[in-house]
């Protein structure tokens, strides 16, 4: 497979701006492998495709307010800071990405919020437009983890193209958020709402928490032909015991189970046994699916509607079929369906 395979037109006006108003009613696009249809229904009606014992697996990461704004000491020029990753706690390390990355060199400090609580040295270079921050603050770790909190905005992808509003704060997080970690959301856990998913475990289906902090790697774009050659960023997974216990005995007795979200996917699939099991596993993935790939846990995949050449269209149409998911995009493109973070979901079963 190639990169190019995965290219099309997707309309500007297609990429969602905004939620849908109720979490549960985006649409939602459902593909049967096996009959080859397509159906167009309201995310809500997924809870006509399980049954009791199916399980579904969601990735319980939380997104933090990332994205902050500084000031570079002497010139005073505002940078963008995006926090990717805490690197040593007890020195206040982080790896993090700056914009415009040209104006900030080892040495330089960077001054946040409007009284300069917080103050920032440049320590280190990692990649053209990545740094490593020590962060200067007298307090406790606790209080200064708060004045992230503070400074932070909510890390809205870019591709939105608009500014963070109040409502982002609640709709840029799934509502089982519990682990702090991801700069960016699975979106695809963004349509359950707290009574879809009460209707769910009343009618019998389970579900199993796995964790993914999902990175920027999973956005970045793909820059070579030959998908063989792209390597994805490490992001950290925690899979319990429990769960793959869970999952294992649903496989077992035939049941469906769904992983909601590529991040699900790519977290179940980086750790099956010799035998086809899923194994408990704590660390790091980067694990890349493309066509071909032979799926190892899931049975049925919610997805959204992916960008093109985007390394989530290539996992969806691993798992759907590549010929049945492009037919499914032009449909989507069609029949207007919306894309990216905040657009409609896809059920592939």
């Amino acid at each position: 497979m190639k990169l190019s395979h995965f290219e099309f037109d997707l309309p500007e006006e297609l990429l969602a701006k905004y939620p849908a108003e109720h979490r549960d009613e985006s649409r939602l696009m459902v593909l049967n492998r096996k009959e080859g249809t397509i159906e167009h229904k309201v995310f809500k009606d997924v809870i006509n495709y399980f049954e009791e014992g199916d399980v579904m697996m969601l990735n319980n990461t939380k997104v933090f307010p990332a994205r902050m704004f500084g000031n570079k000491e002497k010139t005073g020029a505002r940078i963008e800071v995006f926090l990717l990753r805490e690197l040593n706690a007890e020195n206040r390390l982080w790896d993090v990405l700056v914009d415009p990355a040209r104006k900030i060199r080892i040495g330089n400090k960077l001054f946040f919020g409007d009284d300069d609580s917080l103050v920032a040295e440049v320590i280190d270079n990692t990649t053209s437009r990545g740094r490593t921050l020590r962060f200067l603050f007298d307090g406790s770790y606790e209080e200064f983890r708060a004045k992230l909190l503070e400074l932070g905005q909510t890390p809205l992808p870019k591709a939105i193209g608009r500014d963070v509003e109040p409502i982002d704060d609640e709709r840029y997080q799934t509502i089982y958020a519990k682990h702090e970690g991801a700069v960016a959301v699975p979106t695809a856990g963004l349509h359950f709402s707290k009574h879809l998913m009460k209707r769910l475990e009343i009618k019998g289906v389970e579900f199993a928490e796995t964790t993914l902090h999902v990175g920027l790697g999973t956005f970045s774009p793909v820059e070579v032909e030959d998908l063989s050659k792209h390597k994805m960023d490490s992001e950290q997974i925690d899979i319990s015991d429990a769960t793959a216990d869970k999952i294992n005995k649903a496989k077992k007795e035939k049941r469906r189970v769904c992983a909601v979200g590529t991040t699900v996917m790519r977290t179940i699939e980086s750790s099956v046994s010799s035998k086809g099991e899923l194994n408990g596993f704590t660390g790091w993935t980067n694990k890349f699916i493309f066509p071909p790939h032979e799926f190892s846990i899931a049975t049925a995949m919610i997805t959204n509607f992916h960008t093109p050449k985007s390394t989530l269209l290539m996992q969806a149409a691993a798992f759907g079929g590549y010929d049945f998911v492009m037919e499914a995009y032009k449909e989507a493109i069609k029949e207007k369906y919306r894309f990216s973070t905040y657009g409609d979901a896809m059920l592939i079963i």
